[in-house]
């Protein structure tokens, strides 16, 4: 999926930026982004994440062609009202087409690459973003919602108008410094072009490379914004990409396959690319870091089961992976695994012996298992019939040094008689 001009800066509607732009945050830090972390921050765990505000995955529904127009901050937006399009049918996002297209069947399908040209603007006129060519496959969630949602509705030259509730645009968080929190977004969209996005198998290991970070670190953009599902969803689709065909293919005429391309079956004009070892061992560490984050994410969302799976295929790569350990004791503790998640972490703690975090996760968890183990007795006991320790009551201060308990004294009648029938079974033999 090609882009043109420079990579848009971190949170900007074409894309997420680079690792290195994201904010040096508790959760954020918990990502894989292009640098190593060297602490795992876990800061404010117990407090319950509030997803009621998230964003949803909504899709395009049936529209509806009466919706108003918002009364007051749309700017350029205001016109006929009989000429918005409620995208959703909630009022929160509309349509309105400026230059009309070239017809419903020019309409771009999901999961082609798309090239928009983008203008955004604030309530109050403010430019906050420009793109003449901006390019991104439909329905990835690549962009805004608001673009994912209302570019498949856009035919092949068309220009429109969108405004959004920050519901769909940057939500609660905003973005600093020249988006506040909370604010709708007008849009105006044209579509340049549209094509199939390329087949993965014919990515070169580079094409590759840089097509799954580009969804690993729109997934760590989800991520930040506390929304988990679309960052999940967004690791899902580098993991996919990552685990296409090993090798790369790709065709050429027979022409050009005369004393060219020795390495091809002439019939067949296809050729087999080996990847290089470092573009091996750099998918490798996409692959790696994108299951390290979707277990993150997993987490968040108390899908232990998934999450654990994910750590799990960390550790078949590699067993010493710090994050995948951690996280894997997290998952198991959070289970009332304590059992098992200790030894875990005190592999990762014996790795990195001056991680504040994992002490202090470790620490937490050995007096949660002790806690565990005191109730498991103390039920166990009066399972048993059997007073607790506190409760029993002192030995009988007149009971003989000598005697004999009444056990031993059964065994040893049992014993006599026993010997007593052996004696009169071998005298009616005799």
């Amino acid at each position: 999926m090609a882009s043109s001009g420079e990579e848009p800066r971190s949170g900007s509607p074409g894309r997420a930026g680079t690792g290195t732009e994201l904010e040096e945050e508790a959760d954020a830090a918990q990502l894989d982004t292009a640098e190593d972390f060297e602490v795992l921050e876990e800061e404010g765990e117990d407090d319950e994440d509030d997803l009621s505000e998230l964003p949803p995955l909504e899709d395009v529904g049936r529209p509806r062609e009466d919706a108003q127009p918002p009364e007051q901050g749309a700017g350029e937006a205001a016109g006929d009202p009989q000429e918005w399009l409620d995208v959703l049918g909630n009022g929160l996002l509309r349509k309105k087409t400026l230059v009309a297209g070239q017809g419903v069947d020019s309409r771009p399908q999901k999961g082609q690459d798309v090239t928009i040209r983008l203008k955004a603007t604030l309530e109050d006129g403010t430019v906050v973003e420009e793109d003449p060519a901006l390019t991104f496959t439909l329905g990835d969630c690549d962009v805004l919602q608001a673009l994912d949602l209302c570019v498949q509705l856009l035919e092949m030259g068309e220009t429109a108008l969108i405004v959004s509730d920050a519901k769909y645009c940057y939500g609660a968080q905003g973005r600093s410094p020249d988006i506040p929190p909370n604010t709708s977004l007008t849009l105006e969209v044209e579509l340049l072009a549209a094509q199939d996005a390329p087949d993965l198998e014919l990515l070169s290991g580079k094409e590759k490379i840089q097509l799954a970070n580009r969804k690993r670190e729109r997934g760590n953009f989800f991520y930040q914004q506390a929304d988990y599902v679309l960052a999940i969803n967004s690791y899902d689709i580098a993991l996919r990409i990552v685990g296409s065909s090993s090798k790369g293919t790709y065709s050429h005429s027979r022409q050009a396959h005369l004393g060219s391309w020795p390495c091809c079956n002439p019939p067949s004009g296809v050729c087999a690319v080996d990847f290089s070892p470092d573009e091996e061992a750099e998918l490798l560490d996409v692959k790696v870091k994108c299951l390290n984050n979707l277990a993150a994410s997993q987490l968040k969302l108390d899908h232990f089961k998934a999450a654990l799976k994910s750590c799990n295929q960390v550790l078949e790569h590699q067993p010493g992976n710090i994050k995948a350990l951690f996280r894997k004791g997290k998952v198991l503790a959070q289970q009332g695994e304590y059992r098992e998640a200790i030894p875990i972490l005190k592999a990762a703690l014996k790795l990195e012996p001056s991680n504040k975090t994992i002490h202090a996760e470790l620490s937490k968890l050995v007096k949660k298992h002790a806690d565990q183990r005191n109730v498991e007795t103390e039920m166990y006991r009066k399972m048993l019939g059997n007073p607790s320790a506190a409760g029993t009551p002192g030995k009988c201060k007149d009971k003989l040094p000598w005697s004999i308990p009444w056990k031993w004294l059964f065994g040893a009648t049992a014993i006599a008689l026993g010997g007593v029938a052996l004696s009169v079974v071998i005298a009616a033999r005799n």
